[in-house]
């Protein structure tokens, strides 16, 4: 079994229960999960199956009903909120399907965000080396409404790793995006999960993207269906 202190992200034992107006919903049914430092998994399944819940509890963004839940060496289960978004800022990288970009500011400060809220007097800098990475170095001071949408995932992917994650979470980043605009971004995403090590937590429909990272991690009803998955690395 891959030790706890060798992985980036382990969830042992994670249930997520929401109350509903038909009874308690049981979302995650007993989770358990090891992913090595630098491995890319993608997370597959069929909608409504807790794959996006998933990604949420190792984001910190939800909190578990019961288990643990460890990434990049903190125990995230009894960090108070204002402790998990720090913890976010400094360590994790989140994609969306939608961009979640600022209409109002500019792709620069839009990646400039989480490196001025980490008091990092080099933020447009930084930013601005990012954007150059991801090959928009020429686009600096559009505004997303003037940016293709794979120029804005391409951006959303600039503020994602500009602040050195050590764990980057993407969910169905392709999904509103023509096919041969979603390759581009994913050669990015990969590309730069290589180049810096980052380890990558990836959900899509996608097969052959799937099958692109170094393991798939299949979800279905809250649970993953072959725990044996879970510890491939070991």
């Amino acid at each position: 079994m891959l030790a706890k202190s060798d992985s980036a992200i382990t969830l042992e034992d994670v249930h997520l229960t929401l109350a509903s107006a038909a009874g308690p919903v049981n979302i995650l049914r007993g989770i358990d999960l090891r992913v090595a430092a630098g491995e890319t998994v993608g997370i597959v399944g069929p909608s409504g199956s807790g794959k996006t819940t998933m990604l949420m509890v190792i984001a910190g963004l939800e909190r578990p009903s019961a288990g643990r839940v460890h990434v990049a060496g903190r125990d995230l289960t009894d960090l108070s909120e204002d402790a998990l978004a720090s913890f976010r800022r400094d360590h994790v990288g989140i994609v969306f399907q939608s961009f979640h970009l600022i209409a109002t500011m500019t792709a620069l400060e839009n990646v400039a965000v989480p490196l001025e809220l980490a008091g990092r007097k080099d933020a447009f800098e930084r930013a601005a080396a990012a954007l150059e990475s991801v090959g928009l170095g020429h686009r600096l001071t559009h505004y997303p409404g003037q940016l293709s949408g794979g120029e804005q995932q391409r951006t959303a992917i600039a503020r994602a790793f500009a602040p050195g994650p050590k764990v980057l979470l993407a969910d169905e980043p392709t999904g509103n995006l023509d096919g041969e605009t979603g390759q581009q971004v994913i050669d990015l995403l990969f590309g730069q999960s290589e180049r810096e090590g980052t380890t990558l937590a990836l959900i899509t429909h996608d097969t052959a993207l799937a099958e692109r990272c170094s393991r798939q991690v299949r979800v279905a009803n809250g649970l993953i269906l072959d725990p044996s998955q879970t510890a491939e690395a070991a």
